[in-house]
């Protein structure tokens, strides 16, 4: 039996919304994205993870899997909150920002700024209710929180998240070296506590606003870690590492739709046998920590579990790996044992095998369907709508593929030869533009939920790509403006889901 009611959502990443300081933030804008999704007979809006990124500002390398992301703070609500007055933020309000794109240099400038400022003043002016709620989220979340603020504060100490290059007391994490630092970096620890703090505040406070209005998040938990992160540093018996700290395999994939040559994470791969050792318990950890952010959750590259590409951490391309027995259902039933039920969406796309999906029917978790990946051969209907089972998440694309516009634009438009020609009426004498008759055929399939990309609902191509899978430059800058969000627009998504009994 299906676990999700029929529903419909857009996929849209926090930093893809509008905001004065040059990066989607946690403030109005995000308020109205919800406004804009509830007029338009939305149930879900699915986002990308929220942690604090590495290098490349991918949301899928952070170093910590349970932190937020200090760029994502409002600084907004911070004035709203006294943390900062309006003159704080007159500096960073003139700037010339493409709107369309985001400047996360500038931001990470901006944010620092003013995050440091709010810091101050907490310390200074706070009323006693700020530092008891302060006082409280520290100590709830303490078992993630006092890890994640010591190796921040080490990071910015040391200038490198590469845990490994740091002196020998800390990379062993022995007592006393852990204790000095603790104390030599008392001040810088508590700040990233207190950003956290914040940040956390912030998040709620917008998910209690979207349950209001008849919305569930929908967060997307990647299955590696970054190595330079909090999570590898604290837990170095749960990952094959070499004794100098260094990984000693990565995550990776083979050659496949997105990559000749593969593509070369880069994280350590776990040490299943040690975490099987603990019942799971960081997995069942981390479980917990995001049904706490999120209403639904999508497990990517889940075919991990079944098996992983297993690289070499001094291969140069993703080519040279193998692959290795992942520990299947395991983690998931030892999380739902404490748990309980676990809404989640397995990302089972690329490369899978008859393994992979009777390890997801198994858990009883629904996968994906992409119309993108529909249309290439005749007779394979797999990800064609409609042979979209109900126990499924449909999908007119990813933010790993072209948008749809950019994705039909690339095809050889012949009737008599493209097998998605069939499927369309003439634009020109139907009144109907293509990435809407696309989205309708998504929204009418049988797939409990129907998922669709900002980007195609507002009819735009390949400028608004978000990624592209295999190049470390140019991706997750893409954003909308407000006036974006049309009438017509809501009108139309608002007909189209209610004709597809969304």
């Amino acid at each position: 039996m299906s676990r999700f009611d029929r529903a419909s959502g857009v996929l849209l990443h926090i930093t893809s919304l509008p905001s004065e300081f040059g990066l989607g933030d946690l403030g109005s804008n995000a308020y109205r994205f919800v406004d804009f999704l509830a007029a338009s007979g939305q149930r879900i809006w699915q986002i990308l993870p929220l942690g604090p990124t590495t290098l490349g500002d991918s949301p899928y390398s952070c170093y910590s899997v349970f932190a937020g992301n200090p760029l994502l703070v409002c600084p907004r609500l911070l004035v709203r909150d006294g943390l900062l007055s309006d003159h704080d933020l007159e500096p960073f309000l003139d700037r010339v920002l493409d709107p369309r794109q985001a400047d996360y240099a500038a931001v990470r400038l901006c944010k620092t700024q003013l995050l440091d400022a709010a810091f101050a003043n907490f310390l200074q002016r706070s009323a006693c209710e700020q530092f008891d709620a302060f006082e409280s989220f520290c100590t709830q979340q303490r078992w993630w929180l006092n890890d994640f603020a010591l190796f921040s504060a080490l990071m910015k100490h040391f200038n490198t998240a590469d845990w490994s290059s740091w002196e020998t007391g800390l990379v062993r994490r022995t007592p006393d070296a852990m204790a000095l630092w603790r104390e030599k970096l008392a001040k810088q620890i508590e700040y990233e506590q207190f950003v956290q703090y914040v940040f956390h505040q912030q998040w709620y406070a917008l998910k209690n606003y979207a349950r209001k209005q008849g919305l569930k998040l929908f967060g997307d938990m990647p299955i590696f870690v970054a190595h330079g992160s909090a999570d590898v540093w604290s837990h170095q018996q749960l990952f094959w590492l070499q004794p100098s700290g260094a990984a000693k395999f990565v995550a990776g994939v083979p050659p496949d739709y997105f990559s000749l040559t593969g593509q070369l994470w880069g994280n350590p791969l776990y040490n299943w046998d040690a975490l099987a050792a603990s019942n799971y318990r960081w997995w069942t950890q981390r479980f917990r920590n995001a049904f706490e952010l999120y209403d639904l959750l999508r497990i990517d590259h889940f075919r991990a579990f079944e098996a992983y590409w297993e690289v070499p951490a001094t291969a140069k391309t993703a080519i040279t790996g193998r692959w290795a027995p992942g520990p299947g259902a395991a983690p998931f039933l030892a999380a739902q044992k404490e748990l309980g039920d676990l809404p989640i969406v397995a990302e089972d796309l690329g490369l899978i095998t008859a393994a992979v999906h009777e390890l997801r029917d198994e858990l009883d978790y629904p996968g994906m369907r992409v119309l993108q990946f529909g249309f290439d051969d005749d007779n394979d209907t797999f990800h064609r709508p409609e042979s979209f089972p109900l126990h499924s998440a449909a999908y007119t694309g990813t933010h790993d593929n072209s948008t749809l516009l950019g994705w039909y634009a690339g095809r050889k438009k012949n009737r008599d030869t493209d097998i998605l020609e069939r499927y369309l009426q003439d634009p020109e004498t139907s009144g109907i533009p293509v990435h809407w008759q696309l989205i309708s055929m998504v929204l009418r399939a049988r797939s409990d939920l129907a998922i669709v990309p900002l980007q195609d609902i507002l009819g735009l191509d390949d400028s608004a790509r978000m990624n592209i899978p295999g190049t470390a430059d140019g991706n997750w800058r893409w954003r909308f403006s407000a006036e974006d969000l049309t009438d017509d627009i809501i009108d139309r998504l608002r007909v189209i889901s209610l004709a597809g009994d969304r």
